[in-house]
Parts: structure tokens; C-alpha cells; sequence
């Protein structure tokens, strides 16, 4: 473990976090244990850490897996990327036009490049959690509700927008979507003029994006709350209830 986060465990666990963020949960648990711990069988410090380590693993992990893959994000409503907002208030005159296969069309291609692109995040999501440090640690436990989301976003964010949109660019290139999008222009005659064509690259990597990051909250909050979650004896005995 990098000397930065076992030190952050350590100071975590010297004294009970008095504000739970998103890890604030997993601090406290790291805590109790750590209390208790000598003589007591329970895991010690470096322990605690991987524990720690191994639950955002786990929830970066699962969500990665779940979205990276076909119809990862196109057969679940909450996480499917919509079409453009102009694209969507046009959509019942775009159809009327004839142009509803070619809508349909370019939404599925969307959601195909975000499939294929999110399996890069696993990587970088490793890295965010082996450079946290101290100051990182206590601005979580210290911070807003979703601090730790929000240390996620502002680590990672750059670099997964970066690994995500050439994978993107490729898909939607293999798939035709630029062209998909000037036939539904084509389709709407006059109109066109008010419907632009956005950076579909763009759009997409950042919705496949702002999707990754949703779900990766919904594993962290199965982690703190359910214990069947927590699938290693070291997850179980930091972040059990006694």
C-alpha cells in the first residue's frame, strides 16, 4: 500500500470522523476496529487500509463491468444516453418527416460507443485510488454528503474523458453516426437549420461518463449499507456492524 494512504488510514482511524460523507461509513467502521484491535483479533491498520482499498475496488469494479457491456447502457432507462435535448424536441416532427429509423438508429450507435468504451475506466479508477492522500482523506470525511463522489469526478474525470473519447471516436466513425446524423438533418428540410450537429464524440463520451459515475455511487451506498455487499473477510470484519 502507498505510504499516503496508510497514513490516511492511520489518522482516520486515531479519532471517529465527526462528519460521514460517502466514506465516512467506511472510516468509522475503520475506526471501531482499529480501537479495538489490540489483543482483540480484530484487523490491524494495514488491514483496515486494504479493506478500504478493496471496497473501492469493488464498487469502481462492479460498476465498470455492468456498463462495459452490450446493452450496458442501452436496456437500462436510468443510465441509456439520450439523443441531443434539439434532436429530442424535435423528435415527433423529425418522425413525421420519416426520419424515425435513422433516430433510432443513431441512438442505439450512441449507447454501443459508451459500452465500448467504459471497460478503460477500470485503470484509471485504479490509479485514483492508489494516489489519495491525506489531505484528500480528510477533505472527504470533513466534506458534503458526496464528497467522496466528488473527489472521484475531480481525479479521474480528465483522464477517463481522455482514455474515453478516441474509443468513442472510433465506434461512432466504424458506425457511421456522423453520417446517421446529417441523413436525420437531411430528413427534417428547413428545420435543419435549428437542430445544429453537436460533437457527437463529446456528447457521448461525457454521458457514458456522468453514467459510470452514477453507478459507481449506487455500489458504494450497496457497500456501506448492505452487508452481502461486501464480498472479502476483510470488508466484512472493517465494515461489519457489531
Amino acid at each position: 500500500m502507498p505510504a499516503a494512504l496508510a497514513a490516511s488510514v492511520v489518522v482516520v482511524a486515531a479519532a471517529a470522523p465527526a462528519v460521514a460523507g460517502p466514506l465516512g461509513d467506511f472510516a468509522q467502521k475503520a475506526y471501531e476496529a482499529t480501537r479495538r484491535a489490540n489483543g482483540s483479533g480484530l484487523p490491524g491498520e494495514a488491514d483496515i487500509g486494504t479493506a478500504l482499498r478493496e471496497a473501492l475496488a469493488q464498487g469502481a469494479g462492479n460498476a465498470v463491468r455492468q456498463l462495459g457491456q452490450t446493452d450496458g447502457y442501452w436496456q437500462n432507462p436510468q443510465f441509456r444516453i439520450p439523443l441531443p435535448k434539439k434532436l429530442l424536441k424535435a423528435d415527433a416532427l423529425l418522425r413525421g418527416f420519416g426520419a424515425g429509423p435513422r433516430l433510432d438508429e443513431l441512438h442505439l450507435s450512441m449507447n454501443r460507443a459508451a459500452e465500448s468504451a467504459v471497460p478503460a475506466a477500470a485503470e484509471v479508477f485504479s490509479g485514483a485510488i492508489r494516489q489519495m492522500t491525506l489531505t484528500d482523506a480528510r477533505a472527504i470525511l470533513d466534506g458534503a454528503p458526496d464528497a467522496a463522489t466528488q473527489y472521484f469526478r475531480r481525479s479521474s474525470s480528465d483522464a477517463l474523458l481522455a482514455r474515453f473519447r478516441p474509443i468513442v471516436a472510433g465506434i461512432t466513425a466504424q458506425a457511421g453516426l456522423a453520417q446517421q446524423y446529417k441523413a436525420v438533418l437531411a430528413s427534417a428540410g428547413p428545420l435543419a437549420a435549428t437542430l445544429g450537429a453537436p460533437d457527437l464524440d463529446s456528447y457521448v463520451a461525457q454521458k457514458a461518463l456522468d453514467g459510470l459515475f452514477l453507478r459507481v455511487a449506487e455500489e458504494e451506498k450497496a457497500i456501506r449499507d448492505n452487508p452481502a455487499a461486501r464480498t472479502t473477510a476483510l470488508m466484512k470484519q472493517v465494515f461489519g456492524r457489531r
